[in-house]
């Protein structure tokens, strides 16, 4: 793209003029009202505010999980609503890594299994695809559970075995949806010093959900939501 509305090489993401609206039965629900947001890249971004208030529903546009109803996102100069279904489906694989508050791993399957399943849909061996995923949870430090399934974790490490498969296709940003919101302190303040971590040393883009100010201030900068629209403080 050549025109002067394209994202330029220091920003990842540019959302302009995003609205969403869902239909409830006969009425409307405007989610989002002509959000607009850059996210340069390696920027590690927290957003914040009441439930329903559109944080996720920003992820989800932003991961290409879902669609918005006007505006556009573009991500690394390409627009998202310009893909059809399975073009985006590609894109996302290859791009974006998601990282939950439950961490939906597989209950029969390993460590290992669990964070290959990513890798399947990108065409690589088998060989290939274990060693990737070894080497995403020693990044992560579970280089010694590999062969655990996820009854044999805590849920700390169950967490960790979801940021694994998040990274594990070396995706540009990282879109996380209240990454502590299940765990004990130690345990979340283990995977906030991993976010920190990936993006510090890694040079990973993530954009993080979060109700807790503790989680928050390890970002480099916070946005809350207000009607909306995203706003720099907290709605007094």
């Amino acid at each position: 793209m050549n025109d002067s509305n394209a994202v330029t090489a220091e920003t990842l993401v540019r959302a302009s003029g995003i609205t969403k609206t869902y239909r409830r039965g006969g009425e409307s629900i405007n989610v989002l009202s002509g959000l607009m947001l850059d996210v340069p890249r390696g920027d590690f971004l927290a957003l914040m505010g009441p439930s329903g208030s559109g944080k996720s529903t920003l992820l989800n546009l932003i991961g290409g999980i879902d669609r918005a109803t006007s505006g556009s996102i573009e991500f690394a100069g390409r627009r998202l609503e310009d893909m059809n279904e399975s073009e985006l489906a590609r894109w996302r694989a290859r791009h974006v890594g998601f990282i939950f508050q439950m961490h939906h791993l597989l209950p029969m399957l390993t460590a290992q299994d669990n964070v290959e399943l990513p890798l399947l849909l990108t065409g690589f061996p088998g060989a290939e695809r274990r060693r990737r995923a070894a080497a995403a949870l020693k990044l992560v430090g579970l280089a010694d559970r590999v062969k655990h399934k996820p009854a044999e974790l805590s849920g700390g490490q169950e967490q960790r075995v979801g940021v694994a498969r998040a990274i594990v296709t070396d995706p540009d940003i990282l879109l996380c949806d209240e990454p502590t919101g299940d765990l004990d302190r130690k345990a979340g303040d283990a995977i906030l010093d991993l976010l920190q971590a990936l993006n510090g040393e890694h040079g990973k883009t993530i954009v993080m959900v979060t109700h807790d100010p503790h989680a928050a201030v390890r970002a480099k900068r916070t946005l809350y939501f207000d009607q909306g629209v995203l706003v720099t403080q907290a709605a007094m």
